[in-house]
């Protein structure tokens, strides 16, 4: 079960409950809003304004509050300005941890986030100390249920993916593509009427590290957890495998 797949597959599921309390809203209107400050308005040519609003949308978000995000980010109606900073750490069990956080407070943000990973077993690392365990990638879930593995496997690789990974343990088989082919891979699915659960450009690691006890694999899942759930962090990177079993044991 490696950190990232599992993980992801997790956040997926907490986004629809997210959505129905506005957190999610909160969150996406952040990125929009920079995604337009970046790269303009129009979606058809910012990949990654696009990407924002297709997450937004799979998550029912309003027309009307994708189109304000967009304005605010545009300078078309006022708006507070969000700085990026990714922060780098461990966690539990030397986890590596990449952070993503939009914020209009950085040194307020920073605190709140170093305090989660104290509280939790964690701690906050130097700037270059994980990064170089990541790289970033397009990452797309086609539940296992909607295709079967051949089919799915010749239509992605010839659309332009990298690599295709069917996990017994998963639901979902999952489509790995480099960040500029993401949206290509994602439209020829959809071309094909190939439901996709999600498809977003992320960062995955290049080597993991095992959490194979119990007490442990809790702590990091709690940690993930209460990181996703501030408001201030967009995205949560993670290294952790935890084996089956454990993941069988904790629940």
């Amino acid at each position: 079960m490696s950190g990232h797949s599992k993980w992801h597959t997790t956040r997926h599921k907490k986004a629809a409950i997210d959505a129905k309390r506005g957190k999610a809203f909160t969150k996406l209107a952040k990125e929009i809003s920079v995604a337009a400050r970046i790269g303009g308005g129009d979606p058809e040519g910012n990949p990654r304004l696009r990407l924002a609003v297709d997450k937004a949308r799979a998550v029912n978000m309003p027309s009307d509050n994708i189109k304000r995000a967009i304005q605010k980010g545009t300078g078309e109606l006022p708006g507070v300005t969000y700085e990026e900073v990714t922060y780098e750490g461990y966690g539990p069990g030397g986890v590596a941890l990449l952070i993503d956080v939009l914020t209009d407070n950085r040194t307020r943000t920073v605190a709140e986030v170093r305090h989660l990973l104290g509280k939790l077993g964690g701690k906050m690392g130097e700037p270059g100390s994980v990064a170089f365990l990541f790289e970033a990638k397009g990452y797309i879930l086609v539940e296992k249920n909607k295709v079967d593995e051949d089919t799915l496997m010749s239509l992605v690789l010839d659309a332009g993916a990298e690599d295709m990974r069917n996990e017994p343990d998963e639901d979902s088989y999952q489509v790995i593509t480099s960040v500029p082919d993401l949206s290509s891979v994602t439209a020829a699915l959809e071309k094909a009427e190939i439901p996709v659960a999600s498809s977003e450009a992320t960062k995955l690691p290049t080597t993991e590290v095992e959490v194979a006890e119990d007490a442990v694999a809790g702590q990091m899942l709690r940690l993930m957890d209460a990181l996703d759930d501030h408001d201030d962090v967009q995205n949560v990177y993670a290294n952790f495998n935890i084996p089956q079993a454990v993941m069988d044991r904790i629940g």
